[in-house]
């Protein structure tokens, strides 16, 4: 899958967040289009099509909110968790434009379910937890919210509500193409002192410009997320053409990112007492590390 001859070499398409602004809105917003770093990602396990789909998702949701990063080097953490649900761990995450993602769930009961079911069908009763990782300042700053809504979109939506107070309207949509699932997704947020990174004070969901923002972001439709040959450039062009200024910029491009190696896990297990290493070794005396992000197991020899 490439981008389209249509999309202009400077503009953006697949595997690439654009960031814009809106300054006289007081509006920031992300958005991005995933073919084949998403490919990439699911190719590591045969989802079944329920499970790829939602994963699909949470790797659109997990791009546009790490996206939102000021430090280059920190890391945003998708994870929605359950105990009773067809899916019990889904994890995601960015940094410095790499993206993973794993869905831990249970096959049987995954075919019982429709080929798009609710986010309450497939978690139950859960909770999702965003998590930022700012590794400039060794701060991490995470907030906890349930598992409700149609989809993780309205759940992340609920997030910024709740934890951050920040007017947000998020969509995301999967489809499929002709070279498999392409999932698109756009962030819209307002911020009441205009500019990103300053204090945000006296939010309103009734303020009018936000009011004024959010309906015209709403008006997104499905096919314009995901459209091969329309740039995010022009996505956002039409949104908001009738405003005085937006300010674009594109980010780097995306890739898939499971960070697991040899050397790595020998460091992990250089951390464990020699009784915890005894029972990890199999009869050969070797410790297997299985990484569900990749699939991959590594043989580590202490």
């Amino acid at each position: 899958m490439t981008a389209s001859p249509a999309i202009p070499p400077e503009e953006t398409g697949f595997d690439q967040v654009l960031a814009f602004t809106i300054p006289a809105r007081n509006v920031r917003g992300r958005a991005v289009r995933l073919g084949p770093v998403l490919q990439e990602i699911l190719a590591a396990h045969d989802y079944p099509a329920p499970i790829r789909n939602l994963l699909a998702e949470a790797l659109v949701v997990t791009a546009l909110l790490g996206a939102l990063l000021k430090d280059p080097s920190g890391q945003l953490t998708l994870q929605a968790q359950t105990e009773s649900g067809v899916a019990d761990l889904l994890v995601c995450d960015f940094r410095e434009g790499e993206l993973r993602g794993y869905v831990r769930h249970d096959a049987e009961r995954t075919a019982l379910l429709g080929l798009r079911p609710s986010l309450q069908a497939i978690f139950g009763e859960g909770f999702l937890a965003i998590t930022f990782d700012l590794a400039a300042s060794g701060q991490r700053y995470q907030g906890i919210v349930s598992l409700d809504g149609i989809n993780l979109a309205e759940a992340c939506q609920s997030y910024f509500v709740q934890s951050e107070q920040v007017p947000t309207l998020l969509r995301v949509t999967v489809t499929e193409g002709r070279d498999g699932l392409v999932a698109g997704g756009l962030l819209v947020q307002h911020l009441a002192d205009g500019e990103e990174g300053r204090e945000r004070l006296h939010v309103r969901l009734d303020h009018p410009e936000w009011e004024h923002v959010a309906a015209l972001a709403g008006s997104t439709t499905p096919s314009e997320l995901t459209q091969a040959d329309l740039s995010l450039e022009a996505l956002v062009w039409r949104l908001f053409h009738e405003e005085t200024q937006v300010r674009v910029d594109k980010g780097p491009a995306l890739r898939r990112g499971c960070r697991c190696n040899v050397d790595y896990y020998r460091g992990v297990l250089a951390k464990f007492g020699e009784a915890d290493l005894a029972e990890m070794r199999d009869e050969s005396g070797m410790i297997v590390v299985d990484c569900a992000f990749c699939a991959k197991l590594f043989p580590i020899d202490l």
